[in-house]
């Protein structure tokens, strides 16, 4: 940065109110201690760079670590010894980055179960890393029956990209026998047996020997592999290619998949060859749904995506999701999923159970922090003007205290929420939970970090780190919790409704939270005004373009957008998906109905392109869909 531009900012923070940036949150750091085994693959497709690094990563527990690694890309077109001392920062949540010299950049992970996955998503290049600690493996760790999935997005055995699907029996003693394989390269699948497959331990690792010939296997010559501890999750690829796989053992026992999980991936569509890799975390929440996020890299661009989903209940984290044409696995009772892509998007995945966190006194907890609206997760961030949801214990006095009034308070029943050392207004105050909107006043810059601290009685909580964003737009719902149908109004301000469904070419206002700054601004917690979003919002409703005629604050409420979208033309009637996009985050949770399109329109005035200040929308009063959990 020059020294002019650090001058303007110094003058913006001293004469415009708006808070430094903060430091992340580095208490986790010691959750990372000891050497790990990892493995790296790069693939940018701008430039047509590929890459790979794997060995051992020896973190001190305080920040540091060492990398003792083979490196090979398509620039030096060889393997060369890799060494490299860098630095980490790991929150309590297990949330937090390392640095990395091959894409000058930030590697954004998640660390649970003694497991690291991430991604260098802001590096402008797809990347994927993996890391388990080294810990005396012998050949009877590799024991039992193994789902495993695998990818390979050169294709440089079949000369296109794919992924596959590896089960094997390894018998704890060297020997694997046949290797059944189901490959995806975005037809139909192929299915092969190959036999004669041995391993041998190197170093607490393992090598598997497929065998090498002139004919069609898919997988040939030397796969290196790492474990964990028990061996229930492996790891790892080619030492002399760019693939990756990730696998889990089968157990019959213990079917506990839900709660929070962290997770990272890559993918590639094979119709038109653009590849995706992304960190984030995901909630599968009693009854079968998931929302979720994923900070998504793809072709230069990063987008934060919060998105809806399903699972079988009951399950150990095995199942077939067909509306994203995936085949998921579970192991260790469901604590580790691994997922594959069997359409035309091929891909894997890793998703490992989150931590169990708690605190004594006025405790915030490291993953409780939720967009109000869509509940999207802690990984998401959060923007200026966000309504977020706070969760922990010893938050604030018994029972419920709501804020009187608008403007919202920045002290409610003796409490205060401080996001960057700044004040911000409270809706509503519980032991459990609490609900504020973010000050306008934090620095939104790339990267930049807001710490968040609940100051009880004048006890003050742990703080939370959380990277801020231009938008992160979550819908409201009703019932409420981002999954159900959109809170949307239509021009009469009647709930639309399955019984009374938006119809095509209407005027529909929808209720949102974090959608980032607006021109005129309001006050924290004041009530919005008649001013558009800054940034660009678009909507579209099941992957049809919806024209968007406002997007700005909701006038008269605290902490509330609104947008005021035409329904496009070509929409099936029935319930569809409500998509809304910012510069930097899309949301793609919310159900919104749809008519045939032949019903009478309402003959009340229509919705004007900015709802005026008077707009009282009773039927779906916003505190209604932000209340508490009870």
């Amino acid at each position: 940065m020059s020294r002019y531009a650090s001058l303007v900012l110094t003058l913006l923070a001293a004469f415009a109110g708006i808070a430094p940036a903060q430091s992340f949150d580095n208490s986790g750091n010691k959750l990372l201690s000891g050497s790990y085994y990892f493995r790296e693959v790069v693939y940018n497709l701008n430039t047509n760079f590929f890459a790979v690094a794997y060995g051992s990563i020896t973190f001190n527990g305080s920040g540091s670590f060492s990398i003792s690694a083979l490196e090979g890309d398509t620039n030096n077109g060889q393997l060369v010894n890799y060494s490299y001392n860098g630095s980490y920062t790991i929150s309590a949540s297990g949330f937090g980055y390392l640095s990395n010299p091959i894409l000058n950049s930030r590697v954004y992970g998640l660390f649970s179960n003694g497991i690291f996955i991430g991604s260098a998503t802001e590096s402008g290049a797809n990347e994927l890393f993996i890391a388990a600690p080294i810990s005396g493996q012998s050949a009877s760790t590799l024991n039992g029956s193994y789902n495993i999935a695998y990818m390979d997005s050169l294709g440089s055995s079949v000369g296109v990209p794919f992924d596959a699907l590896l089960q094997m029996n390894p018998n704890g003693g060297g020997n694997i026998g046949t290797v059944g394989i189901t490959a995806y390269a975005g037809g139909n699948p192929v299915t092969q047996n190959i036999s004669g497959l041995k391993y041998t331990v190197s170093n607490s690792a393992f090598v598997l020997n497929f065998p090498t010939c002139n004919c069609t296997n898919l997988v040939q010559g030397q796969e290196y592999l790492y474990s964990s501890a028990d061996g229930s999750f492996v790891f790892g690829g080619s030492p002399v290619g760019f693939d990756m796989f990730v696998g889990v053992r089968n157990n019959s026992s213990g079917n506990n998949f839900g709660g929070l999980y962290y997770q990272a991936g890559i993918s590639e569509d094979t119709s038109s060859g653009g590849v995706g890799t992304y960190y984030g975390s995901f909630n599968a929440v009693s009854g079968g749904l998931i929302v979720g996020h994923q900070r998504f890299q793809s072709g230069g661009t990063v987008q934060g995506v919060t998105y809806a989903d399903s699972y079988p209940p009951g399950t150990n984290g095995t199942y077939n999701d067909t509306g994203i044409a995936t085949q998921f696995y579970g192991g260790s009772g469901g604590t580790v999923q691994i997922g594959l892509g069997t359409g035309t998007s091929i891909g894997i995945s890793v998703a490992v159970q989150g931590p169990s966190l708690s605190g004594a006194g006025v405790y915030l907890n490291p993953t409780g922090v939720v967009n109000s609206a869509s509940s999207a997760p802690f990984t998401a961030g959060i923007s200026r003007g966000e309504f977020i949801t706070l969760t922990g214990t010893n938050l604030g006095p018994s029972g419920l205290t709501i804020a009187p009034g608008i403007p919202f308070p920045t002290t409610l029943g003796k409490v205060q929420v401080l996001i960057n050392n700044i004040a911000a207004p409270i809706y509503y105050v519980s032991p459990g939970q609490i609900a504020v909107i973010v000050p306008n006043e934090i620095l939104e810059t790339s990267g930049a970090v807001a710490q968040i601290q609940v100051v009880n009685n004048g006890t003050s909580s742990n703080a939370v780190s959380e990277l801020v964003n231009l938008t992160t737009p979550g819908v409201f719902t009703n019932p409420t919790g981002g999954l159900g149908y959109a809170a949307a109004l239509h021009p009469d301000y009647s709930l639309v409704t399955t019984r009374s469904p938006a119809q095509p070419g209407e005027t529909i206002a929808v209720y949102v939270a974090g959608l980032g700054d607006t021109f005129p601004s309001a006050a924290d917690g004041a009530a919005g005004v008649n001013s558009a979003t800054s940034s660009t919002i678009t909507a579209d409703i099941s992957g049809v373009a919806a024209t968007v005629q406002y997007s700005g604050l909701a006038p008269g409420y605290a902490g509330l957008y609104q947008l005021n979208l035409t329904i496009p033309t070509g929409v099936s009637a029935g319930d569809n998906i409500l998509d809304i996009s910012g510069p930097d985050s899309y949301t793609s949770e919310a159900l919104i109905s749809i008519g045939g399109g032949n019903a009478a329109q309402p003959a009340a005035r229509p919705v004007p392109s900015r709802f005026p200040k008077n707009l009282k929308p009773q039927t779906i009063h916003p505190p209604a869909a932000l209340r508490p959990l009870q």
